[in-house]
């Protein structure tokens, strides 16, 4: 009898069959837990997708679509319980790989290409908008997480910047959901509106794209209205809305600092997620790398269908009823940190 078979004859047959057993009872745990969640979600994402060739709706980005979706199914349909595991992966897992992979959109070459000027624009108008949000939020008495949502969706890169900050501020899905429509609203206003006043208001391409790019909420708007005004307008409003997207990490890090002192200073938790650190490292690395166009397009492609997953799960999980009790003051809020991001750059601009 050869060896191997002396070796499989001292195994004992129940230790195979309960092998097979708790194998065969991961996969059921599996398929009934994760992938559920996760082909609903996928299905949502595939609406909001084919919602864009749809007349007027071709204006919102599929993550504002996915969010809409996402809250229509489940107050209507309601969430079926064996998905929200699956849904809860898509919220937290894809949406944080997927803010690492904006990193791949991002070279530190662009941000200098906008000047010490620009940057410094950018720069300034995103601190002075996330501090004035937070203040007059604490004013008026809307909730502190949903005034940080607000804040970093307008101050920095719309629905991913809240996304992003909500891993560190732990706000409800509702204050997500509510944070994502009311950033979309006013910044489809900007979309729509910064280009018929750029005449109005004496602002060449360049100036124009340096106050499109500081100042409108979401990099689709950013890049809809800036090339709306002009080639050199949209390129530069591009970049200029990158460098934008580059400082989230730094307020993140921020934040997790700022929640980490106030509940717990000696917790051992170190207080920068993980994503933050590869979100600066794939910066690092895309800039001295020269990565192939179609392997780009396809990051782009897949970061864009990942947020979207991300922001359906958010919508599957959002109550209405919760919303409507948060009433028109984080709304207010909302506009007036949208008006103060216009007005504010456009002065930076005017003077530099």
């Amino acid at each position: 009898m050869s060896s191997l078979s002396r070796i499989a004859n001292d195994i004992p047959k129940t230790t195979i069959s309960a092998d097979l057993a708790q194998g065969r009872k991961r996969l059921d745990s599996l398929w009934n837990g994760v992938i559920p969640g996760i082909v609903l979600v996928a299905m949502i994402t595939a609406v909001a997708f084919s919602a864009r060739n749809v007349s007027g709706f071709a204006l919102f980005s599929p993550m504002i679509l996915a969010v809409v979706a996402g809250m229509i199914y489940s107050n209507v349909l309601g969430t079926p319980a064996h998905a929200r595991a699956g849904i809860a992966f898509s919220q937290k897992r894809l949406l944080r790989f997927a803010i690492v992979l904006l990193g791949f959109q991002l070279t530190l070459g662009q941000v200098v290409s906008i000047g010490a000027g620009g940057v410094g624009i950018v720069a300034a108008t995103l601190g002075a908008t996330f501090l004035f949000t937070i203040m007059l939020g604490r004013l008026i008495g809307v909730d502190a997480k949903l005034t940080q949502l607000i804040a970093a969706g307008t101050s920095i890169c719309g629905a991913s910047a809240i996304v992003a900050t909500n891993i560190v501020t732990e706000a409800r899905d509702e204050d997500v959901t509510y944070a994502v429509a009311s950033i979309t609203l006013f910044g489809t206003v900007a979309m729509l509106g910064f280009p018929l006043l750029a005449p109005l208001l004496g602002l060449d391409q360049h100036a124009f794209g340096l106050w499109a790019g500081a100042s409108i909420h979401e990099v689709a708007q950013v890049i809809g209205a800036g090339f709306q005004n002009g080639t050199q307008s949209g390129e530069i409003a591009t970049v200029a809305k990158l460098t934008r997207v580059a400082m989230l990490a730094p307020m993140v890090i921020a934040l997790g600092l700022m929640a980490r002192s106030k509940s717990n200073p000696s917790a051992a938790r170190p207080p920068m997620p993980w994503f933050v650190v590869a979100f600066v490292a794939v910066v690092a690395l895309n800039s001295p790398v020269t990565i192939p166009a179609e392997m780009k397009q396809a990051i782009v492609l897949a970061t864009t269908v990942m947020l979207t997953m991300g922001l359906a799960a958010m919508g599957l999980q959002a109550d209405i009823s919760q919303l409507r009790s948060r009433g028109l003051r984080p709304l207010a809020l909302a506009f007036c940190a949208f008006l103060f991001i216009g007005c504010f750059s456009l002065m930076l601009v005017k003077l530099i």
